[in-house]
């Protein structure tokens, strides 16, 4: 299966054929622009068009038994559709576009807080990403600090590398407990800023195209999850007063 989301996050529709249909009445396509829930972000939602107008509403996206294996999640009661039928696939743009914002802020806030993280969500309003770290640190500086890599403007593009790359480059990869997996072939790196000059860091998920693009965002709350845990807390907004 074509993975579509890879090549280009704002690809919002796309045509397809049903290749399969699993027994818990999973839907799986020759291509696909849903993303699939991986990597602490949620898989798309949206709709199916069929040719007479019909639609089928598709309320997850999941992987399969690898991460090449993309299963749409039907919603209880739609039509299942016939093998080798095309289909006109339709994400949910605005929750999407609110995860790729999310999903970016993340990143900036690990080029902020460089430390292990150790955990992640990303939600379309709260998102968090937790560190395995002690130091004590201020939410507002934080939240400057964000804003400033966000005002910049700083480019966001993908660069491909071979498994041995990654293995010579370990500090590429920043989760404390998680590596990409073996075996799939070439590895993605989402980079930031002329020539990588503020990150780059193995990720499968979708972004923005440049970093003002994710908004106002600021840190809600810091929370101590142990000795030497900090969960920090993302939403969208200014700082509340």
């Amino acid at each position: 299966m074509r993975a579509m989301f890879l090549e280009d996050a704002y690809l919002s529709t796309a045509e397809a054929r049903v290749t399969g249909i699993r027994e818990d009445g999973g839907i799986q396509m020759d291509q696909t622009c849903f993303y699939a829930t991986s990597g602490g972000q949620p898989g798309d939602t949206g709709f199916f068009e069929r040719e007479n107008g019909d639609r089928i509403e598709i309320s997850g996206t999941v992987t399969g038994e690898t991460k090449a294996d993309i299963i749409h999640i039907p919603a209880p009661g739609q039509a299942v559709p016939a093998i080798g039928e095309k289909l006109v696939l339709h994400i949910n743009w605005d929750r999407r576009y609110k995860l790729m914002r999310m999903h970016t802020a993340c990143h900036l806030l690990s080029v902020v807080c460089p430390y292990p993280i150790t955990g992640a969500a990303v939600n379309e309003d709260d998102s968090r990403v937790d560190f395995d770290m002690s130091d004590t640190i201020d939410k507002a500086e934080v939240t400057a600090r964000l804003m400033q890599l966000v005002n910049a403007n700083h480019q966001i593009f993908n660069q491909w590398i071979s498994e041995d790359d990654l293995e010579t480059n370990p500090g590429l990869i920043k989760s404390k407990n998680v590596r990409p997996p073996k075996g799939q072939g070439d590895i993605r790196l989402v980079c930031i800023g002329e020539s990588s000059s503020v990150d780059s860091q193995p990720c499968g998920g979708t972004h923005v195209g440049e970093t003002a693009e994710v908004g106002e965002i600021h840190i809600g709350k810091i929370e101590k999850k142990g000795k030497e845990n900090r969960r920090f807390r993302i939403r969208f907004g200014p700082l509340p007063g």
